[in-house]
């Protein structure tokens, strides 16, 4: 995946750099406008002088070298002088026009474009310091080309252009890097307001006047995709809680329709299948009603919603002979925040879910803490997979007994719902264990710890 900072800074060294040599190439250009011949005179001092070695054996030579061969090639009427001290070389000599001063020349270090003597044309009078004497060039009929100006006038200020190419670069790494943190602060900042917005509340969108003109157009299309999400969420529960609804009043008709039926084992079936059918209806109306509302919490006694449970159930644990005991660990009421109904419809899943998974069982235990309330029996247990998987929608923990698998599905959610938590550990062969735990809040004082043990 490309990096944003990374392409950031490849495209502005590339810009800076295009840029500088843009501006080198003017420099250039206004000084070869302004000075032509000094230029060009420059040029090719810096080719010949290049090329010339002084051998006080051999003399002034020469060499042949790229640049001084282009010279040649590209000016046909070329001739220069060479001289250092009494030592002289020239080339093409019949070409070479009177000079107006006599050989060899003493004058000062630098350049000059002189007239020759009879002042119809020009020459190139060069003056550089070579060892502990002057080279002495001059340079007539140079044609220098634009490149072989280019490399004279950066090797002539090579530092000064080395001191501006550093500065500028500085000054690019700078703006990439400044450039570079304020891209990644703008998308930090689009990101916080991304994560703020609650898994509750699709519906809310990015507030696009925090958003950097450049960002605005996939905070948009975020904001976009959060409604189509809601809309796509609020359909599938209004399909839901419609569906459940739509269902409950045709089953209250059949299981009054079924209080008509004269063989009683068919009636027994058809009693325990609406049953079935009824719970599937209702946990999928629980499960509308707690997606499609926000959660207003209020205090509950955990301790007293659990004694209510247990004694609605105690018909039916005492037809299954199996005894619901509550333990507290200190007497008075156990305060919770949330919703009363949907944490009765919790407890009453655990409870409702021991009663009839539970094979085997003698006793189901429901113990009170600070905050949490456990179900516990004697049962056969269940593997750790299956109790890792029954929270999950439509998976049940008994493969024996046939039913929804949506009622620990629902607990999970109003759990969450409420920042809790629900726990299932099993041991086969001695029993299984469901724990809601919520948010801790602050008891009332002058609360006794004791410990009160109950049967219903």
């Amino acid at each position: 995946m490309t990096s944003i900072t990374r392409t950031l800074t490849l495209s502005l060294g590339v810009a800076a750099t295009a840029i500088f040599l843009v501006l080198l190439s003017i420099v250039i250009w206004l000084e070869m406008t302004r000075e032509r011949e000094l230029t060009f005179c420059q040029a090719a001092a810096a080719i010949l002088d290049h090329a010339t070695v002084v051998d006080t054996d051999r003399g002034l030579i020469t060499r042949s070298s790229e640049g001084l061969e282009e010279l040649k090639s590209a000016s046909p009427d070329l001739w220069y002088l060479v001289s250092y001290d009494n030592l002289i070389n020239e080339f093409e000599r019949e070409l070479r026009p009177a000079l107006p001063f006599p050989l060899p020349y003493t004058g000062p270090i630098g350049f000059s474009v002189l007239n020759t003597l009879d002042q119809k044309s020009t020459f190139c009078l060069a003056v550089v310091r070579r060892r502990t004497s002057e080279l002495v060039m001059m340079i007539g009929g140079a044609q220098v080309r634009l490149d072989q100006i280019a490399k004279s006038f950066v090797l002539r200020n090579f530092f000064q252009v080395f001191v501006l190419a550093i500065a500028f670069a500085s000054t690019v790494a700078a703006g990439a890097f400044l450039s570079a943190r304020f891209v990644a602060r703008s998308i930090e900042r689009v990101t916080k307001l991304a994560l703020a917005i609650e898994p509750t509340k699709p519906q809310a969108s990015i507030p696009l006047d925090a958003v950097p003109l450049e960002l605005k157009p996939l905070a948009s299309a975020l904001n976009r995709a959060f409604h189509e999400i809601d809309a796509y969420m609020r359909a599938q529960r209004r399909f839901l809680g419609n569906a459940a609804h739509q269902l409950r009043t045709p089953l209250t008709l059949l299981r009054a329709k079924i209080e008509d039926v004269s063989e009683p084992a068919l009636r027994a079936e058809l009693v325990r299948d609406v049953r079935r059918l009824t719970s599937l209806v209702s946990a999928m109306l629980d499960l509308a009603r707690l997606q499609n509302h926000a959660i207003e919490k209020r205090p509950i006694d955990l301790a007293a919603l659990t004694r209510d449970i247990l004694a609605d159930f105690s018909p039916s644990a005492l037809d299954a002979g199996i005894e619901l005991t509550l333990e507290q660990a200190s007497p008075g009421p156990v305060m919770v925040h949330g919703v009363e109904a949907a944490v009765r419809s919790a407890l009453a899943n655990l409870v409702g879910n021991a009663l009839i998974h539970a094979r085997g069982a003698k006793y189901i235990v429901a113990t009170l803490d600070s905050a949490s309330v456990s179900i516990r029996d004697n049962g056969g247990g269940i593997s750790a997979s299956i109790a890792r998987d029954c929270v999950e929608p439509f998976q049940t923990g008994d493969a024996a007994t046939q039913g929804a698998g949506l009622g620990l599905s629902i607990v999970q959610e109003i759990m969450a719902a409420h920042g809790g938590t629900l726990t299932i550990t099993s041991i086969p062969g001695q029993g299984t264990t469901a724990c809601l735990c919520f948010p801790e809040v602050s008891q009332a004082p002058g609360i006794a710890k004791s410990r009160n043990v109950g049967a219903m």
